[in-house]
């Protein structure tokens, strides 16, 4: 085996052992800055028609975790939660030692690249950053639901026509993946067309 396909079967291998780990499942340490910009630079390398970025990538670190966690809370007490559900939502904020916002920038008038090609776009550049963090030894998964629908969520987040997609869940994996994935096999997804 030559070199070269020696680091292109570590490179493949370590793209199929990726796998989502929750905030349950991550402690410290947290990417460095550094660690994060490689990151990124792996997400800018994802297909883009017209090269857009159509998204933002924000990092909550630090104090910004706590902030984080008080506009969880009073998104759940606005949503008809007790306290004892206010205090678990701002818990969930701060049980990764790293999030990262993912936030989406389209530019609806583009005169080549529609909406659809944008979002296809924003979703290889959250494959490409959570495939990176896998690479380096990190752990993380995408996290949504209600609170980004939550007004001063997004006001938080987000500027004028940004759109708040998640929480990338970062930090080191406390444990491996058990079992085969649960997403079936290549027959349900590689398909012939044309037969």
């Amino acid at each position: 085996m030559t070199s070269s396909t020696a680091d292109q079967e570590r490179a493949l291998q370590a793209l199929l052992s990726r796998y989502s780990v929750g905030p349950k499942h991550l402690v410290e340490p947290a990417p460095s800055d550094a660690e994060l910009a490689l990151m990124v630079q792996a997400a800018l390398r994802a297909p883009d028609h017209g090269e857009l970025a159509p998204w933002r990538f924000k990092i909550v670190r630090g104090e910004a975790r706590h902030k984080m966690a008080a506009l969880f809370a009073d998104a759940a007490r606005a949503a008809g939660k007790d306290e004892v559900g206010a205090a678990l939502d701002a818990e969930r904020a701060l049980k990764p030692p790293l999030s990262v916002a993912v936030v989406a920038r389209l530019d609806l008038g583009h005169p080549q690249v529609p909406a659809h090609e944008q979002w296809a776009a924003i979703g290889g550049a959250l494959a490409m950053f959570l495939a990176a963090a896998h690479t380096l030894g990190y752990g993380g998964k995408m996290l949504s639901g209600s609170k980004v629908r939550d007004p001063a969520i997004t006001a938080a987040f987000c500027g004028p026509g940004e759109i708040l997609l998640g929480w990338i869940a970062l930090g080191t994996p406390a444990r491996k993946a058990s079992g085969p994935s649960r997403k079936g096999g290549l027959e349900t997804v590689l398909q012939r067309w044309g037969d």
